[in-house]
């Protein structure tokens, strides 16, 4: 999730939930081999084993169209200890697409099986290359296509986010189309999209056939969503208020004032989808343009919590 699940984001969510591994933004990959720099930029957990703070394994995602350019890339990855290669044919975004990369690749099979071969030719064996890809481009005609290409490519697992690019994220994630890509390959696959609750979970699990699921925009909007669909405590407000409260301390100077205030402001907003006290929060601090009084505001209400 391009602009949303960067280092800090990934931080505070494995802090407080026990996710198997996690997935960097993408790193996008056009032509060059990249700098180091480039990779600690997008993936700083590199520095430190690769994991987060709490010790939960961060997967490298590139983004490209290019075979040969792709795979050196990954070489790089694996070399500063990416500890394994996730492959982005899902991006929706129209600047991304407009230069053959993620979701517009999928109305050509035979790319992404170039792709994902050519990196799972240049990396060790022992490192995972794996797909995350969408049901496909303007419509899903050639879905199987391309999850037998990344099979046939030797891909450990396939994720697939159930809509389309032209679907965007609107409601509803065909979660029953991905049971119809899983029956179709052997390998594993992930179900993705649409997943906010528990609930939202286990009809996902049902309807797919799919044991794994990746969380995106809805771990966001409720940081405890991974203990729930666990069958754990699904928690409450107050301490989804201090894990903002912790996110925002985590994030002051990183950033200029107004961009730190946005994303408290994003994350709080994406919580009123699944926690209604977060709106009247929200109302309180829009105009707040400086981090650290915004900060003292989410840390002073979780003081006024029951």
């Amino acid at each position: 999730m391009e602009g949303l699940a960067d280092y800090w984001v990934r931080r505070a969510l494995t802090d407080v939930g026990r996710y198997d591994w996690c997935v960097s933004e993408f790193v996008r990959v056009s032509g060059n081999l990249l700098p180091p720099r480039v990779f600690h930029r997008w993936c700083p957990e590199l520095r430190d084993g690769a994991r987060t703070r709490s010790g939960t394994p961060v997967h490298l995602q590139l983004l490209g169209s290019d075979p040969a350019c792709m795979a050196d890339n990954a070489v790089r990855a694996v070399a500063l200890g990416a500890p394994a290669i996730d492959l982005n044919f899902g991006c929706p975004a129209k600047t991304v697409n407009r230069h053959r990369g993620g979701a517009v690749l999928l109305d050509e099979p035979e790319v992404v099986h170039a792709v994902t071969a050519a990196v799972r030719r240049a990396v060790p064996v022992t490192v995972p290359v794996s797909v995350k890809m969408r049901l496909g481009n303007a419509d899903d005609g050639r879905a199987l296509d391309n999850a037998r290409a990344v099979e046939a490519a030797g891909a450990a697992w396939l994720t697939v986010h159930g809509r389309t690019k032209k679907q965007g994220y609107r409601p509803p994630a065909y979660w029953d189309r991905i049971g119809a890509i899983r029956e179709a390959v052997s390998l594993p696959v992930i179900a993705n999209g649409e997943i906010w609750t528990a609930e939202d979970a286990r009809r996902c699990q049902a309807e797919s056939g799919c044991a794994d699921l990746m969380l995106g925009r809805g771990a966001v909007a409720d940081p405890l969503l991974v203990r729930a669909v666990r069958g754990g405590d699904p928690g409450d407000w107050p301490e989804v208020l201090a894990v903002l409260g912790d996110f925002g301390e985590s994030i002051l100077d990183t950033g200029t004032e107004p961009q730190l205030c946005g994303r408290v402001k994003q994350w709080l907003s994406y919580s009123r989808r699944r926690w209604p006290e977060a709106a009247a929060l929200l109302q309180s601090v829009k105009r707040e343009t400086r981090i650290r009084p915004l900060v003292a505001s989410l840390h002073r209400t979780v003081g006024e919590q029951p």
